[in-house]
């Protein structure tokens, strides 16, 4: 079979001829599938593109060395993100020493006495995005990945390495922080 024959497989099944057939050379279609989305996403975190293609190349290694691991509970493409996310947000804890809950204690946010689920459908994309931008790494991180990417809370909590009620009580936060700087920047318009 040729590389185009492999194309049309769903991921777990090259995963599967992979790691079970010893077929190495279809990490490549694999390879071809993400590694621009791949670099994207460290690049939406670390705003460096010669660090987010270097950290690409980091990933897809990691994800080779760790494919025998792989057990589908979640799709491929989540399994991926999820290291990707990980990857990226252990470079920028180390670099930065970044410390979510003494950020988050030190950055205000007034209380949200509104229990209601908040919603972002209404925002307007752009002025979503530069406010995304402005919030702490590890909150954008959670909204990109439960709401860009569909990642189970069970995935972005073992990710992120906190419990399921962290997990739950950050991703509220980073929510209700995106709304409230999003009306106060854009209360006007």
């Amino acid at each position: 079979m040729s590389y185009h024959d492999y194309s049309g497989l769903k991921d777990e099944e090259i995963v599967s001829l992979i790691t079970q057939d010893k077929q190495t050379g279809l990490f490549q279609v694999l390879y071809d599938r993400y590694h621009a989305k791949v670099a994207d996403k460290c690049y939406s975190i670390l705003k460096d593109k010669n660090k987010a293609r270097e950290f690409m190349q980091d990933i897809f290694s990691k994800v080779y060395e760790k494919l025998g691991s792989f057990r589908g509970i979640s799709s491929f493409s989540s399994w991926l993100y999820a290291i990707t996310y990980n990857h990226c947000i252990e470079y920028l804890r180390s670099k930065k020493k970044l410390h979510y809950p003494q950020w988050n204690q030190n950055t205000l946010l007034p209380e949200i006495i509104d229990e209601q689920e908040e919603d972002f459908t209404d925002l307007k994309y752009e002025r979503l995005l530069k406010i995304i931008d402005i919030i702490h790494p590890e909150e954008k991180v959670l909204l990109l990945m439960k709401y860009k990417d569909n990642l189970s809370l069970k995935l972005i909590q073992s990710t992120l390495k906190i419990s399921g009620s962290a997990a739950k009580m950050r991703l509220k936060r980073a929510k209700a922080r995106v709304m409230y700087l999003y009306s106060q920047l854009y209360k006007d318009l």
